[in-house]
Parts: structure tokens; C-alpha cells; sequence
């Protein structure tokens, strides 16, 4: 889960319009927040769902909603939905919430808890305080707390805490690449994860903004587009992602070497418990039963016998199995 900024700077008339701030500039823009929630199995990501989020406050929007838009409507209901409930109605599934600093806190974590799934967020050193021992510690303390850990790669070490709601963490800090003596905090619910996997894990949240780049930057998202209403905009943004799953499906087809899953691996165990010999055999036994109604098995065996005659060294090396 992340948002990037939709921008609309050169319009002044489109429905729900914002002064939003876009945090890769640091600038305010016209245009929404575009909340995004994607699928991603570490090979290939998949746009599930998006939001083009307005500003909450009047005094930052140039346009407000269509006043005759009716509430029964989908357009309307659009407007005001949530993403991940959604996602789950859809029966997507799916095992970890991966998200950035934006969006690990505390009301959210919970949230999603509650829904049974996992969460593993970069988090930042603000005011929030967590349960460690008989009391409650920021995350400089927490990381203060793990220093003694042995420090394997980048991995700085990690410490168990709770939230003040008492849901458990486990909070592994790495080492900043950018700046060696800063460090960041990766925050997961699921505490049977090792420090190692929690940070692989994490890593693939990265595929979420590739996909931002290609959509904006190679799809044209937001600028080959110039309605006014946000039903337009909204099926711009669905052409747009439909034309990029086409070309992640391509990717998949030409570039991903794994096979079917575990049927794969099933296969494999079988064909190792299946040598040649038992094979041969089986296939004796069932040439038996096959001709036991006409042919003598003593018929059988001297046909079976030239047969193998004919065959090459190494299988003839097996006939005294039969």
C-alpha cells in the first residue's frame, strides 16, 4: 500500500480538485493523492485497487463534488470507498500489508489486525511509545536496547515490543545505506519471522513504486487526459492500469522460470522413488494382467524376452526382473 500524487496543476475546474503536497518535490500541486493497493507474489506486481483522494478540508479544495450527483449511485459510492475492504471481498489473499512511514501507525495497524492479516512497515522515531518490558519506550530507545546485539550484514538487531492496544511486534533495525550512521526501523506483527525475512519481505513494497514510475512516466497517467469529472478520471486510471497488467502478464510469460508450484516439486519426489527397474516391472505386471485372458504367461514371458532382446545394453541389464 502507498500513494503517489495525481497531478492536475494546469486545471482549475475539475471535480475535487486539491492543493495537495507532493512529497517527492516538497512542493503543493493541484491535482489528489492517488491511494494505490497492489498484489505482489515477488516476481510479478498486479494493481488490485486506487483512490484519487481529495483534500479533507474546504479551505484546500478548488472544486467540491457534483451537487447532483446521486448517493445511490456507483460514482458516488466510489468516492468514499476503502481498499482494502474491498480487496477482500474479492477473495484476494494474501499474507502481509507492506507499507511505509506514511501509513505505519498505530490506528492502522490495528485496523488491519483486526482483519487477520500481517503488517511489516518502515516506521519513524515520532511520538509514539511502545510496551517493552514494565513500561513505555520510543523507538530510539528500543533501538538503544537491541545495540548489543550481534550485528549481522546490516541488520543492526531487533527487540519484541507491543503496541499500547497490546498487539505484539517485533521491530529490526537496519543500517541506513544512504547514511551509514543513521539507522531505520522495520515493524512487523508477525514475530515468528526471522530479522533476515522481515527485511526481504519488506523489500518487495519497492515493486509499488516501479510501478509508479512505468504507469506515469511510460503510460502517460494523468496526461493524455483532460476531463473535468472524476468518472473520467477514474476510467482513465483503470485504461491506464489495465494496459500495464498486459504488459506485466507479458513480462511473466517471457521472463519468469518457475514452474507450476508445488506440483513441480511433487513430481520430483515421485520420479526418485521411481527408478527404472521398479518401473519396468510395474509395466510387466500390468502387460500380465492384460493378456492373462488369451495369452499363457508362459507365452507372455518369451515374447516379452525378445522383445528386450532388441533393446539397447542398459535396459537389457534389467531383464532378470522379470
Amino acid at each position: 500500500m502507498d500513494d503517489s500524487t495525481y497531478s492536475r496543476n494546469r486545471s482549475k475546474a475539475v471535480e475535487l480538485l486539491a492543493r495537495v503536497k507532493d512529497h517527492t518535490t516538497g512542493r503543493f500541486v493541484r491535482g489528489f493523492r492517488m491511494l494505490m493497493l497492489g498484489w505482489s507474489d515477488g516476481h510479478s506486481f498486479v494493481p488490485v485497487d486506487f483512490a484519487l483522494l481529495s483534500s479533507a478540508h474546504s479551505k484546500s479544495r478548488y472544486c467540491e463534488m457534483t451537487a447532483t450527483l446521486d448517493r445511490r449511485t456507483h460514482g458516488y459510492k466510489r468516492r468514499k470507498e476503502a481498499l482494502l475492504d474491498h480487496a477482500l471481498d474479492a477473495e484476494i489473499q494474501a499474507d502481509y500489508v507492506l507499507m511505509d512511514t506514511w501509513f505505519t501507525r498505530a490506528p492502522l495497524i490495528e485496523e488491519i489486525h483486526r482483519k487477520g492479516l500481517f503488517v511489516i512497515g518502515l516506521v519513524k522515531d515520532l511520538k509514539q511509545r511502545y510496551r517493552y518490558a514494565d513500561g513505555l519506550a520510543s523507538l530510539s530507545q528500543l533501538h538503544s536496547i537491541c545495540r548489543k546485539t550481534q550485528k549481522r550484514g546490516d541488520i543492526l538487531g531487533s527487540v519484541y515490543a507491543q503496541l499500547p492496544c497490546g498487539i505484539p511486534l517485533k521491530i529490526v533495525f537496519v543500517e541506513n545505506r544512504n547514511h551509514r550512521s543513521e539507522w531505520l526501523a522495520v515493524l512487523s506483527t508477525d514475530g515468528m519471522l526471522s530479522d533476515e525475512e522481515i527485511v526481504r519481505i519488506y523489500g518487495i513494497r519497492w515493486k509499488i513504486e516501479q510501478f509508479f514510475k512505468v504507469t506515469k512516466s511510460y503510460l502517460q497517467l494523468a496526461k493524455e487526459f483532460q476531463g473535468r469529472s472524476y468518472d473520467m478520471m477514474i476510467s482513465h486510471t483503470t485504461i491506464v492500469f489495465s494496459r500495464y497488467l498486459l504488459l506485466e502478464w507479458e513480462s511473466r510469460q517471457a521472463t519468469d522460470p518457475r514452474s507450476l508450484g508445488e506440483l513441480f516439486f511433487w513430481l520430483c519426489d515421485e520420479v526418485k522413488l521411481l527408478d527404472f527397474s521398479s518401473a519396468l516391472q510395474f509395466l510387466w505386471l500390468l502387460f500380465q494382467k492384460l493378456v492373462s485372458r488369451s495369452v499363457s504367461v508362459r507365452q507372455a514371458r518369451c515374447q516379452v524376452q525378445d522383445w528386450i532382446a532388441t533393446l539397447p545394453f542398459y535396459i537389457k541389464a534389467c531383464k532378470s526382473i522379470i
